[in-house]
């Protein structure tokens, strides 16, 4: 009989958090993920107590330069000269509230971020003697800090507001003239600082160092006239500074892209994937009223941890675009989408094998990719993909600038070569073996299948998002919808299945391709059982040799996705 596997144990410690016993790991990972002595802001987030902070972030270096999680802690005494610790009349191990060596009986705080963990030490997170101490910070940070909230992008997302107002006094002291500093500094190409509304974080310092790999910022000048700057006369400009206006805990980085542009408290946030890329980083979509406003990156440490690149960010504008296709069209131009699906059926019904091709873009979903496949199947059709090759970085952007090229090869609609089928394809039009071509979501014009090979087809249907020479050719035309506008899944780089959700409302007749696709399977080969992208999922999830083996189901899939064996 095999041994049963268990989890190696974790070697705890116990400490007091405001008067509760916890038991708390000795260790938890760094900003790297290597283990390292468990911190007293952690052990307190462990026990369910926030302790407040600015420069502190869970995948950056401990800086402990903004004082904020100070806390009141209390050390188990030195053992004596028998060896044995000082013990309380009740028979417990004494302890010792930190004091001031110069100032005995005044509380001593230590650096929550920066401070470990050892048996036996008791925490005040929420005494009295704290309290005051964040109230000093807050009230020091305060000073200077400019009374702009109103116009500030970061109202509603700012530690410095949620702080003042749980921490904060009820009224300044301060009866001198605030420092100024330079205000709506173009940083770099993408960025604009508010030097006054710095709080000295060095969060975007460290981040763009430590983890981006570009040493571009630093601090000038001293004391209350500090500012984050570039070197002079060198911009701020990597493929990564949007992330410091994430981890920016106040108003001092904004996007140039969201400024002024919408109230974060307006927006509604839908869960979702970036397209720029095989790496799939998940994200969150920030819409409004069937618009979208902004990406953000959302935290999986399997895939982008809190990062995501400048590229993947701002490609988001083609979604809104005034020329998008939002009508259906047939030979004699508009049509419904029942009259237009049950036409091309009846096209497809008197077409025989070998004479369908199928191109389709590894920007589709694996739900679109499967049933596509099952297409072709029906026909012993050709088919591949578009490949998009770029250059990858060290970081997050990979080689292969589609999103879902791995999903295209599970599915069976393309080869491990892709692309390589599409002279063949080509040399079939002009043959007159190939007669319909089927196209979703790309311009094969650009791609060896040019507007002469379209015009010898008898039959091209086409779905698209954007117009192009292709679109222009096609018999039928189908208007997609934008990865934001649907529901379903990709499979990227290494082999990782993430489902993204629907944020807002395709335009006009735009349909998810799986429905169409659904619609056309169903009355093509009869298949069935598509109905919802759940049950599609499913039902794809228990055919596709890569899913089955990992069992994989939508629901299990969760926020963050599973692993597949390439």
């Amino acid at each position: 009989m095999a041994a049963t596997q268990t989890e190696p144990a974790v070697e705890t410690v116990t400490v007091k958090v405001d008067g509760r016993a916890v038991e708390v790991p000795r260790t938890m990972p760094n900003w790297e993920g290597n283990p390292e002595p468990t911190t007293v802001l952690q052990a307190c987030k462990h026990a369910g107590i926030e302790i407040p902070h600015y420069c502190y972030h869970p995948k950056l270096p401990v800086a402990g330069n903004c004082r904020m999680c100070l806390v009141h802690v209390a050390m188990p005494g030195r053992p004596g000269p028998d060896g044995k610790p000082p013990m309380s009349e009740d028979g417990t191990p004494k302890v010792f509230p930190m004091q001031l060596p110069y100032e005995p009986g005044t509380p001593r705080g230590v650096i929550g971020c920066a401070t470990g963990i050892i048996p036996g030490m008791e925490i005040y997170a929420s005494s009295p003697e704290t309290r005051e101490m964040r109230e000093a910070v807050l009230e020091s940070l305060l000073i200077n800090h400019p009374l702009d909230c109103p116009i500030c992008d970061q109202a509603g997302e700012c530690k410095l507001q949620e702080y003042s107002v749980e921490h904060g006094q009820p009224e300044s002291r301060f009866a001198e003239v605030k420092v100024h500093k330079p205000k709506a500094v173009d940083l770099g190409p993408r960025i604009t600082l508010d030097a006054e509304r710095c709080v000295m974080c060095t969060r975007c310092i460290r981040f763009t160092a430590d983890v981006a790999g570009d040493d571009a910022l630093g601090i000038v000048n001293r004391g209350s006239y500090n500012a984050i700057s570039t070197y002079p006369g060198q911009p701020f400009d990597n493929n990564y500074t949007l992330n410091t206006v994430d981890i920016c805990p106040v108003g001092a980085l904004t996007s140039d892209d969201f400024r002024f542009q919408m109230r974060v408290w307006f927006l509604k946030e839908t869960k979702s994937l970036c397209t720029g890329c095989g790496t799939g980083c998940n994200t969150v979509i920030g819409s409004r009223e069937n618009k979208m406003y902004r990406y953000e990156p959302r935290r999986n440490d399997a895939v982008n941890s809190d990062w995501m690149c400048d590229a993947g960010r701002l490609d988001y504008k083609w979604i809104g675009r005034d020329d998008r296709l939002a009508k259906l069209r047939g030979p004699n131009g508009d049509i419904t989408w029942p009259s237009a699906l049950q036409e091309i059926s009846g096209h497809l019904a008197k077409a025989a094998e070998g004479s369908v091709a199928v191109v389709t873009s590894a920007r589709q979903t694996n739900e679109e990719l499967f049933l596509l496949n099952k297409l072709a199947k029906r026909y012993k059709a050709l088919t591949d993909s578009v490949p998009r090759k770029g250059e990858a970085d060290h970081l997050l952007v990979a080689g292969d600038r589609n999103p879902n090229t791995t999903g295209a090869q599970l599915t069976g609609i393309t080869t491990k070569r892709v692309g390589s089928r599409l002279a063949a394809i080509a040399k079939g039009i002009a043959s007159g073996k190939i007669t319909t071509l089927i196209v979703f979501g790309e311009d094969v014009t650009q791609h060896g299948i040019d507007a002469t090979l379209l015009g010898k087809l008898k039959l091209l249907i086409v779905s698209d998002i954007l117009p192009n020479a292709t679109t222009k050719k096609a018999d039928y035309l189908l208007p997609g919808c934008a990865h934001a506008e649907k529901r379903g899944t990709f499979t990227n780089v290494k082999g990782r299945v993430q489902k993204f959700t629907k944020a807002f409302e395709p335009p006009g007749d735009a349909m998810p391709e799986w429905e169409v696709l659904h619609e056309l399977v169903h009355a093509v080969t009869g298949l069935d059982g598509f109905n919802s992208i759940e049950g599609l999922f499913n039902q794809m999830a228990g055919e596709v040799k890569a899913f089955k083996a990992a069992g994989l189901t939508w629901a299990g899939l969760g926020d963050k996705g599973t692993d597949v064996k390439l």
